[in-house]
């Protein structure tokens, strides 16, 4: 369920709230292969199936920075801000990878907005974002995600 916040004011009220969670986003090997025809990491542990069933995580795993990156699609099922301006991806403070995501596996997106801050111009969010991969007992990503609204 996406929770819709309309303005700075209430922005400000979700500080230190837990939004809820995106729902199951499935990671296949097919996303994990043009992730890494996209970025030229061919690494054998994301693309080479069967020398990746001997390896430390008994299959391809998908490249820390692909979670990363499938944020933006699984936030809006969380979160919707509105009466703010364009939102542009700022940065991030921290970023960790805590446990492998096995391809073929289930994540999904869990948020909490720690920072809200006003700046010339329109306001900064800090989204503690963490994903959870089904069946796993860590996090997969941890993260401090930076967004500025300009208005």
């Amino acid at each position: 369920m996406t929770v819709e916040i309309n303005g700075v004011a209430e922005l400000k009220e979700h500080i230190g709230k837990h939004l809820g969670y995106s729902g199951w986003f499935k990671v296949t090997q097919d996303q994990i292969d043009k992730f890494a025809e996209a970025t030229g990491d061919h690494q054998w542990i994301h693309v080479d199936p069967e020398a990746a069933k001997s390896g430390p995580f008994g299959t391809t795993i998908a490249h820390g920075y692909l979670v990363l990156s499938l944020i933006p699609r699984l936030l809006p099922e969380i979160l919707s801000v509105n009466q703010t301006g364009i939102a542009v991806n700022y940065g991030a403070n921290k970023i960790r990878f805590p446990a492998p995501v096995p391809s073929n596996s289930n994540i999904r997106l869990g948020a909490t907005i720690t920072e809200v801050e006003e700046f010339q111009g329109g306001i900064q969010l800090t989204v503690e974002a963490t994903i959870e991969t089904e069946n796993s007992s860590k996090p997969s990503l941890v993260a401090q995600l930076l967004y500025r609204y300009y208005s």
